[in-house]
């Protein structure tokens, strides 16, 4: 069989030199993303956002976190006068890789009522993120993104602990500072 006797499979691995190569994630971009919005590549009813360049498929709506949301808008636009607009879950633009769709954004007002593109984080005074099933990645992940794109104020309305997580003085590296606000505390945002 053979004429002479075969070499370990050390000798053909240091004479060829090994690449090695790991695997990296694509990143989708803004204009891709809303490309595959305009081709329907998601069902209507996929709850899905961007977020650092990837695709995240949010849990759905649940009547806790509906019930929430609802009572902030309430609480909120009875407040807001005209000197905020109120955005109701729906897309911020924060860089060329993320947009989210938080559930409670307080907005500078704007002659064109962000008709001509989603509102930036120059735009937000105040950012609110409802969790009963998401708290640790809203917390983990949204939290830290809103910091680094310069969102002024972000609250994290924890459900389930019954208690609002307020995030002021954003860095590149997260929020300066934290508050703990527990049920039947007065809240007021800064802005």
């Amino acid at each position: 069989m053979f004429t002479h006797s075969p070499l370990p499979i050390t000798h053909y691995l240091n004479r060829r030199k090994v690449m090695n190569l790991a695997p990296h994630k694509y990143r989708v971009n803004l204009s891709e993303w809303h490309k595959m919005g305009q081709h329907n590549i998601f069902p209507p009813q996929a709850r899905v956002e961007l977020i650092e360049g990837e695709i995240i498929e949010m849990p759905p709506i649940g009547p806790t976190h509906a019930g929430c949301v609802f009572n902030l808008i309430e609480l909120l636009a009875s407040q807001k006068g005209k000197m905020a607009a109120l955005n109701v879950q729906n897309p911020i633009q924060l860089s060329d890789f993320s947009e989210p769709e938080p559930d409670v954004v307080l907005l500078r007002p704007s002659p064109q009522l962000y008709k001509v593109g989603h509102p930036t984080a120059a735009d937000i005074l105040l950012l609110i993120e409802v969790s009963d099933t998401s708290v640790n990645y809203d917390r983990d992940t949204k939290i830290p993104l809103y910091a680094r794109d310069g969102i002024i104020e972000c609250w994290l309305v924890d459900v389930g602990a019954r208690t609002v997580e307020v995030y002021l003085n954003p860095t590149q590296h997260g929020y300066t500072e934290k508050r703990l606000f527990q049920l039947k505390q007065t809240l007021i945002p800064t802005q």
